[in-house]
């Protein structure tokens, strides 16, 4: 992730070798389609995939038309083989002066991420009505299309996998925004970060849905699963997934118990423990956390990321402190 400034992407990726591109929506790009009904999408530029998206003002009253507003992302792969990582970013006349944004962090394979990329904004505005629900401030009914919208497109997911038959095990973590000059609405599954800018003091607006730690965010995940008859070694779901919310991942949905007979097979547990296990609920789920957040005069910026930048940031040990100096870019 960047803002569109030489000296913020060295300072973010600074010594790890990169493939980046950084984009300002006044640039023209082969990656943007424009649509009939002058809908722009940007992202979906290949296996070497964006990670993260910045949204920032051209002035100090940032966030007064989308028109104002800068947006700029940075392809990162690193010391990876191959990167699982997806970006969109949608901007349509239909959207009442909203703008649509997301990040998808990929694992077990890329088909989770390249089915959402284009499916889940779709069925966003399916449930919210082609946007009119947005333009209602009604936020428990934003709320619950948001929801239902995350919910089917997970649906659909699962039932393209396991019809597909190739990287079954396919999953993909998604944090999706939509964006107005006043107001941001977030919608969140996994452990990517939306991190905003309000006079030079960082809010870090989501919680990470992973089945380890301490925080009451991870405590309830933790509590959440082995309700629904699961169980974690060292920080993973039965052993092997360590985010627990996220789309696709089946087998942790509606393939459990092949999952249980599969890890007899090869060893994972004996059968004495697995007849023991009564599953009464998904232990992976891709129901959203989603808030709504008001935006004023003080807000410089939005970081919308996937966890390889935070985890990279916190290694450098500048977490919070580096707000300040991003926001001089």
């Amino acid at each position: 992730m960047a803002l569109c400034s030489p000296q913020l992407q060295r300072f973010l990726l600074n010594k790890i070798r990169r493939n980046s591109s950084c984009n300002n929506n006044n640039n023209n790009n082969n990656s943007n389609k424009t649509t009939k009904n002058n809908i722009v999408v940007k992202g979906g530029e290949g296996r070497i995939l964006c990670s993260a998206i910045a949204i920032d003002g051209a002035s100090p009253s940032s966030f007064r038309s989308v028109s104002g507003i800068r947006w700029g992302s940075v392809q990162l792969k690193g010391a990876r083989e191959e990167m699982e990582d997806d970006v969109v970013v949608v901007q349509s006349d239909s959207l009442d002066g909203f703008s649509f944004a997301a990040v998808f962090d990929g694992h077990a394979g890329f088909s989770s991420v390249q089915f959402l990329r284009d499916e889940l904004y779709r069925e966003c505005m399916a449930a919210l009505q082609g946007g009119q629900l947005l333009k209602g401030k009604d936020f428990n009914a934003i709320k619950k299309a948001l929801q239902e919208a995350f919910e089917r497109a997970d649906e659909k997911l699962s039932k393209w996998l396991e019809s597909n038959g190739e990287e079954e095990e396919s999953g993909s973590t998604a944090t999706a925004t939509f964006l107005r000059d006043d107001v941001l609405f977030v919608s969140h599954v996994g452990d990517s970060c939306v991190a905003l800018s309000r006079s030079g003091k960082a809010e870090i607006l989501t919680d990470s849905h992973r089945p380890y730690g301490n925080n009451k965010a991870s405590l309830q995940e933790i509590r959440r699963i082995r309700e629904a008859g699961g169980w974690i070694v060292d920080g993973r779901i039965c052993g092997d997934l360590s985010v627990s919310r996220a789309f696709g991942d089946v087998r942790f949905k509606t393939k459990k118990n092949e999952m249980v007979r599969k890890g007899v097979e090869e060893g994972l547990w004996t059968e004495k423990f697995a007849s023991r296990i009564k599953f009464k609920a998904d232990l992976v789920t891709a129901t959203p956390d989603v808030f709504q957040v008001e935006l004023g005069s003080d807000t410089e910026f939005l970081v919308l990321a996937s966890d390889g930048l935070w985890d990279y940031i916190k290694r450098l040990k500048l977490n919070k402190p580096w707000f300040p100096y991003l926001s001089m870019y």
